[in-house]
């Protein structure tokens, strides 16, 4: 039997993305989501207007989507309470955000150039997808300040052994994505790590290895 329900969160499960992207004065800047869909060459990325990944896509137009592995959990949950925006809007420090300037130090991960784009790489990540912007659209709504960003793939580099020989399809048997549901980490089907973005947010569920 089924019930009317007004969800307040929507996150069904939907993979891990690490946005790198370039700061204002070059510095790189690095930021976990999970609101982002594909269809063929094109993705579209929904960012909050507040975040520093929202001011660096709208200026440099370009990104690089590192698609994190299950096995990537810690370092980005040091990742989930941060922003490069020097001024954290109040709303944000009641949630627990705080400033850094060095995402990679801080998530204990390797900045690595790209090919074709200037912003930076995840050497620890998989799948990298070296992106540009086609097209910027405001996400309204009442209770919204967000935008969505239409991306085109322009180079991908995969883990080799992810890659089925003699093709150009990952293998989804060896692929096991970071999946973010409800604000919290799956990995396998199991709830793999405690969320420090659950918390933030007061999600009213705990993670299974929390009170285990």
């Amino acid at each position: 039997m089924h019930k009317v329900a007004e969800l307040k969160v929507l996150y069904f499960g939907t993979p891990v993305v690490l946005i790198g992207s370039r700061n204002e004065d070059g510095s790189a800047n690095l930021a976990p989501m999970s609101s982002a869909w594909w269809l063929g060459d094109r993705c579209m990325l929904g960012l909050g207007n507040s975040g520093q990944t929202t001011a660096n896509l709208r200026r440099e137009r370009e990104c690089v989507l590192n698609l994190a592995s299950s096995v990537m959990v810690d370092a980005v949950d040091r990742l989930a309470l941060l922003t490069g925006k020097p001024e954290v809007p109040e709303y944000k420090r009641r949630q627990g955000y705080r400033h850094e300037r060095d995402k990679f130090g801080v998530a204990e991960l390797t900045e690595q150039p790209a090919d074709l784009v200037l912003a930076p790489r995840v050497a620890e990540c998989p799948i990298q997808l070296e992106c540009v912007v086609e097209a910027i659209h405001p996400f309204e709504g009442p209770d919204l300040n967000a935008t969505a960003f239409h991306v085109r793939v322009v180079r991908s580099h995969i883990e080799e052994e992810l890659i089925i020989p003699g093709t150009h399809y990952v293998d989804p048997l060896r692929w096991d994505p970071l999946i973010m549901k409800f604000c919290e980490f799956f990995g396998g089907g199991e709830n793999i790590h405690p969320s420090r973005l659950a918390e933030g947010w007061n999600m009213p569920h705990r993670s299974e290895r929390a009170l285990g």
